[in-house]
Formats: structure tokens, sequence, C-alpha cells
């Protein structure tokens, strides 16, 4: 395909397209680089022989920011996954609607900046819910569907060099909240959310050049970006 071709938005060719970019600091993922720092920061240090399973791995980004897991990447990107192996991520290529790996085997299950992608939701998060074990943690980050969030994550982001590739999201896969949370408890998850947003000044100062990475920090509106973080039940 020439690399001037127009693609449809959430067209996952995409990442091929910008398989470069993936570890730059000031690429057009650099944001997936704060966000995966912040999602880190709520995964405790595993146990021996814990497994952490990352859906929509990329390139590896969570790497730098877990320790003391066997940490699988799942993802449908083979020149992401390839960088994702440089990284010590085990790569598995896989669509995470349909997970290719055996029911119960994650201590933890990341899906970070994944959901906004998928096609069906109540899926995605069945088959979440399929691979991680009772007792087990589950972090993820995405985008809400609102207005507000169509508006800030696609006709601003979109625009703004780093902080997400023109065309990364179609806004018809927003995730709505409520759906979320209702088909996480139905696969035994009960799951909280909160609100993130990278830090004023921190942006400030990486516009400015003056710094290369963003602190995201909590806020209570989850009307854009939110985390969520639950367990699975043991009954």
């Amino acid at each position: 395909m020439p690399p001037t071709e127009q693609l449809p938005r959430n067209d996952p060719r995409l990442y091929d397209r910008l398989a470069d970019q993936w570890w730059r600091p000031r690429g057009v993922f650099a944001m997936l680089h704060w966000l995966a720092a912040a999602r880190g920061a709520l995964i405790p240090p595993g146990k021996a022989g814990s497994v952490l399973v990352d859906l929509g791995c990329g390139a590896g980004l969570l790497a730098p920011h877990v320790r003391g897991y066997h940490h699988i990447g799942v993802d449908i990107t083979a020149s992401a996954l390839r960088q994702a192996t440089g990284r010590g991520v085990a790569a598995v290529r896989g669509d995470v609607l349909r997970i290719p790996l055996r029911d119960g085997c994650a201590d933890v299950v990341a899906a970070g900046e994944i959901l906004e992608h998928v096609t069906d939701l109540p899926a995605a998060v069945r088959e979440i819910g399929r691979v991680l074990a009772p007792g087990g943690l589950l972090v993820l980050d995405t985008l809400a569907a609102t207005r507000r969030c169509r508006f800030v994550a696609i006709g601003v982001a979109e625009r703004v060099p780093g902080l997400a590739p023109r065309g990364v999201h179609d806004p018809a896969l927003l995730v709505d909240r409520d759906e979320l949370v209702g088909c996480a408890a139905e696969a035994g998850i009960p799951l909280l959310l909160r609100g993130i947003r990278p830090s004023a000044l921190d942006l400030l100062a990486w516009v400015l050049h003056r710094r290369d990475d963003v602190r995201m920090v909590p806020v209570r509106d989850t009307g854009v970006l939110f985390q969520g973080v639950g367990r699975k039940e043991t009954r």
C-alpha cells in the first residue's frame, strides 16, 4: 500500500506505517508512553511464576514499568510485536476478541488503550474474564463515549504531534462506561473507574522541550480518558 494512501479510521495497518515511532520520546506514540507509566503504577510487583497478559501491547511500552512477571503481550500487529520481543515481552499474535491463551492463565491483565479499538466490547471483556485467574487484577485505560471525548481525543489530540496519530480512533467505538462496568460485573470483575489526564505543567514543559515525559494525574471526571481497576471474584 502506498504510504500516502488514506486509511479508514481505526485501521490496524496504521501501526505498520508508524512502526519506527514506537520508542521515540517525541514520536506520534508519546502519550502512550505516559499512559503505560500510569498503568504500570497500578500493577504491584509480581511474585515467582506470576503472569501478566498485556492486551494490545504494541511495542511493549508497559515493559519498563512492571517487574516480577512473565510478561505476555498480545497484539495483531507483527511489526509491533517484534519490537516488544526486544523488550523482554513474550509476544503472541492474536485478537483480543479471541485471546489465544488458556483459561485462568493470568494473574494480571493489562488492557491499555485497546478497548476503544474493539468492535465488540462485551466479547472483549468476556475474554478478559476468561483468561484472568480468580483473584487476579485487571488494569485498563481507555476513552469514554462522550461528545467531549470525541472533541478532545479526536478533534484536538489528533492534530497535536505526539498526542495521537491522525485517524487512530473511530468515534463510534469509544467506550460506554456503564456498559463496560456492567460487562465486567458479568465476568466477575467489580470495576472501579477514575479519570486521568496529563499534568498541565508537565505538558507545557513537554511542548517547550523542557522534559521528555508527562505525568498522568488522576481526576474525578471520567468523561474523556479514564482508568479501570478490579479484581476477579474468587467464588
